[in-house]
């Protein structure tokens, strides 16, 4: 089969939906499939059109759906497209009348559809292939990564902020890799990174790298204020990292499977040892925003 993969993300920034789209091209190529990988449609042959965001592929499906009357358009959603509104795009909304079908990554996602296009959704999870040999731990300190573009939606200074209160005992570390795409949070990485010694950004990594760091990681802490199904906790799962996440849809759901504990999202993720008997190395306090805490030990 021919398949048409359209994605908004550019090749050269790998974005979630960048790496969705490269996940699912290898997948279906082992399948043998023919695949190609393109921003935008142009009326080349395909038996099947995938689409990624619903909003800023409405021409693809628009242009697919006029030249392939009788082949199915499939859209999936991102977190942008689930959380962002949309309910309120119109343009959104159109590419949900086009599809045959519709994608989701998380069960949650579903109750996010409008209610005239459920019949229409599947729930696909994310998947990683399990690392072998099993990965070798950071040893000189209890090591923290944070795997986010910086971005306002991450929320992705949330963790290097946490490190503020630690005491001078603690060994814990907060290494971050990811692009800058808001220019706004350069000046903060720089600042951090000169007055925090705990913080450390490596920038942009490639996807062997980023799993090479979240492999030799104690743990992974997504801050995010809504994502779409993380990638990124299916390959902690996959190498054995423990998750904190902010409480968000696409953790819940896999609560008991994945997460080891959620914190308020927006509010402060604080590390610390002041649940009693706790080892400051690996403690955490998630404080809300009236003050209550919990607390949780690996």
């Amino acid at each position: 089969m021919k398949i048409a993969l359209i994605t908004p993300a550019p090749a050269q920034v790998h974005k979630g939906n960048r790496t969705t789209a490269d996940r699912w091209a290898r997948l279906l190529s082992e399948l043998v499939h023919h695949l190609n990988i393109r921003k935008h449609w142009n009326a080349q042959e395909c038996d099947l059109l995938i689409a990624l965001h619903a909003t800023r592929s409405l021409p693809a499906i628009q242009s697919f759906r006029q030249d392939r009357l009788h082949a199915p358009p499939l859209v999936t959603l991102t977190g942008t497209d689930l959380y962002g509104g949309l309910e309120n795009s119109a343009e959104a909304i159109c590419s949900l009348e086009l599809a045959s079908r519709i994608v989701v990554l998380q069960d949650l996602g579903v109750e996010a559809v409008p209610e005239s296009a459920r019949r229409k959704v599947r729930v696909i999870y994310q998947s990683a292939e399990q690392a072998s040999p099993p990965p070798r731990r950071e040893e000189s300190c209890f090591q923290v990564c944070v795997l986010a573009r910086l971005r306002k939606v991450k929320d992705p200074m949330r963790a290097a902020y946490a490190l503020r209160e630690l005491p001078a005992s603690s060994r814990i570390q907060v290494t971050h890799a990811g692009a800058i795409l808001a220019p706004e949070f350069a000046a903060q990485v720089e600042t951090e990174q000169r007055t925090n010694p705990r913080y450390q950004w490596l920038g942009p990594l490639s996807h062997e790298y980023a799993l090479e760091l979240l492999a030799g990681s104690q743990m992974l802490v997504l801050t995010s204020h809504h994502e779409g199904g993380a990638n990124v906790v299916s390959e902690a799962i996959a190498v054995g990292t423990p998750v904190i996440s902010s409480l968000i849809p696409g953790s819940v759901v896999s609560w008991e499977r994945t997460i080891q504990d959620t914190f308020p999202s927006a509010t402060a993720l604080r590390f610390g040892s002041s649940c009693s008997g706790r080892n400051p190395t690996t403690g955490f306090i998630a404080t809300s925003n009236n003050g209550s805490q919990g607390c949780t030990r690996w």
